[in-house]
């Protein structure tokens, strides 16, 4: 479970997202792909191939989870 706090926007990569990939893939395919900044607080969706599994990115303050 994700606690959010404040205002934040939720970005969907729209492509097949391999769901083998770690933190550093997934802030890659954000900066690369979306041309976004990781540490902007803002949370990250991704889905596989058959969209039935998710993960999602998000820098809390922390650490990205």
């Amino acid at each position: 479970m994700i606690a959010a706090s404040g205002r934040f926007r939720v970005f969907a990569y729209s492509a097949v997202t391999d769901m083998l990939k770690s933190y550093e893939g997934l802030s890659a395919l954000i900066r690369q792909e979306l041309a976004r900044d990781t540490l902007s607080g803002d949370m990250y969706l991704f889905c596989n191939r058959l969209r039935h599994r998710a993960k999602v990115l998000h820098l809390d303050g922390t650490g990205l989870c």
